[in-house]
């Protein structure tokens, strides 16, 4: 495994906001498998029986301000962090607990599906890529050569008739 220089980080990190800054919009057509709901961070639907949902701790904030950001995909190639292709969307006030902050995000049935949290550290409404931190379901390693937009195969998280818990760190420049 190659490292990649500071510099080169801060490109693959600014990358990355911008892919999710662009995945984020709502103006683009919705598709067939897309609800695009923005919803509210209820824990009770990622009980056991609540039925398919991915719980989503996230951590790493660099300040307790600002919104987050968290959206579900279909974990496919033409959908992962696609413009208006998000399920569900969750934005709240950044109030992170012993650095941490938990969100729910049900899922219309099993299979498999990436989550993009983007921490809008101003809370402007806008991706200030020098400034706003992201991340991916299981924190692939960002890089100029994948302009911080990881595949849907390495974001995919296998989702059951259950709730599965994953962990995302937030990354900064």
């Amino acid at each position: 495994m190659r490292k990649i220089s500071g510099a080169s980080r801060k490109g693959a990190v600014i990358a990355a906001l911008a892919a999710l800054a662009m995945a984020g919009s709502a103006t683009a057509p919705a598709r067939a498998y897309a609800q695009r709901q923005h919803i509210d961070n209820d824990l009770a639907r990622c009980q056991a029986s609540a039925g398919p949902a991915i719980l989503v701790e996230v951590s790493g904030f660099e300040a307790a301000r600002g919104v987050v950001r968290v959206q579900s995909y279909p974990a496919t190639r033409n959908a992962w962090l696609e413009k208006g292709a998000w399920i569900n969307r969750i934005e709240t006030a950044v109030k992170p607990v012993n650095g941490k902050m938990r969100f729910c995000v049900p899922l219309p049935s099993a299979g498999r599906y990436g989550i993009a949290v983007r921490h809008d550290l101003n809370g402007n409404g806008k991706t200030d890529l020098g400034r706003d931190g992201g991340g991916f379901s299981n924190n692939p390693k960002l890089s100029i050569f994948n302009l911080g937009k990881p595949s849907a195969d390495k974001a995919a998280v296998p989702v059951g008739s259950a709730p599965v818990s994953i962990a995302i760190s937030l990354q900064y420049m």
